[in-house]
């Protein structure tokens, strides 16, 4: 990972003076370097500290190879990990934001990059963020293959701060997922999400905090845990999931499903000519939901182009692959289930029918 940048002081001070601590940059480097190292693959090559990431694709392993990039962050969940002061966790949901959006045309995450800013470099909670990228990359099968750390004094204050990242996957262009696969009378399967995920927690947090004024360190009973564990769950992350679906059934096209909802994401995977129609009958959102519809008395059509309700990822498929595809999840121990169809129509939209069972 490079060393901290920031644009130097003027004469007659120093960096230090300014703000900017280049010796604990160089310390979390340092201290991150053993995560960081753990999440690699056979094509990297070098290793952290230099300027660029270098990894060598073998491209005799494909016919018509095509990148695919993402970028993303985690929004304001940053601010429920920087409160309870727990930093090894965001790294999954910023991993699971960039890989889960390359693995919904069927890419295969290969390698990820970083950046994180802060108000003071604290190496103990640079190298607590790093070990959640490094942990996410590990479960998605993608190195990290470095990043950036930048000291902001006077911008950010000290303790806080904010992280993105960008991933690059690889897929085959006759293996390539798009809209125009999809067909009626194709069935829609939901991939179970593990809570908020990391979107809409701007809301949650005004609702939870600011209104019912509830403690990060309380006990809920319908969780099991304290708001703050649940707060802090990780989003979960699908890419190899989903490339299993795509080796061992005939999927036509995935949907990330983060903000926006369960509707807009589904309809920017949608053709012309097709609609969607679901059923909330066939789930129950999980308890942290309810907590906030009710607490925040947040209406049912703004929660759901808010949150994702309990589903994280849709695939859609052919009807008659559709019990291979559970099988394949239920193996993975992925809760999925049939969510709704595929149906012509005139209009590429979403229909969502009925209510949630005990929601």
């Amino acid at each position: 990972m490079p060393p901290i940048t920031a644009r130097p002081a003027g004469a007659g001070t120093s960096y230090a003076a300014a703000g900017v601590d280049i010796d604990a940059g160089e310390e979390a480097v340092e201290a991150l370097r053993p995560y960081a190292e753990k999440a690699s693959r056979p094509e990297v090559m070098g290793g952290i500290g230099g300027f660029a990431g270098l990894f060598a694709l073998k491209l005799g392993k494909y016919t018509e190879p095509v990148l695919a990039s993402s970028t993303d962050g985690v929004g304001t969940k940053v601010a429920i990990a920087q409160a309870l002061d727990k930093h090894d966790t965001i790294g999954l949901d910023l991993v699971a934001m960039v890989v889960d959006d390359l693995v919904v045309c069927g890419a295969e995450p290969l390698f990820m990059q970083d950046y994180i800013a802060v108000g003071k470099v604290v190496p103990a909670q640079i190298a607590a963020i790093v070990k959640g990228i490094s942990d996410g990359c590990q479960q998605a099968g993608c190195a990290l293959l470095g990043g950036e750390t930048a000291e902001h004094p006077g911008l950010m204050e000290a303790g806080s701060y904010d992280i993105s990242g960008t991933g690059v996957g690889i897929v085959e262009a006759a293996a390539m997922l798009r809209p125009d696969r999809i067909r009626p009378g194709d069935v829609l399967v939901a991939l179970g999400s593990s809570g908020l995920h990391s979107n809409g927690y701007s809301l949650a947090r005004h609702v939870l905090l600011d209104i019912a004024r509830m403690p990060l360190e309380g006990h809920v009973e319908e969780f099991g845990h304290t708001l703050g564990e649940e707060l802090l769950s990780p989003t979960r992350i699908y890419a190899r999931d989903c490339l299993a679906l795509t080796a061992e059934t005939g999927v036509r096209m995935f949907a990330h499903i983060t903000g926006g909802g369960l509707a807009r994401n589904l309809e920017r995977v949608l053709p012309d000519g097709v609609e969607a129609v679901l059923e909330r009958g066939s789930w129950t959102p999980a308890p942290v939901f309810k907590l906030i519809a009710s607490r925040g008395r947040v209406e049912r059509a703004e929660m759901e182009k808010t949150f994702n309700m309990g589903v994280g990822m849709v695939a859609v498929l052919p009807a008659d692959e559709v019990d291979r595809a559970l099988a394949v999840l239920t193996a993975r121990h992925v809760p999925a289930w049939v969510l709704g169809e595929i149906r012509r129509g005139k209009h590429r939209k979403v229909t969502l029918k009925g209510d949630h069972p005990r929601f």
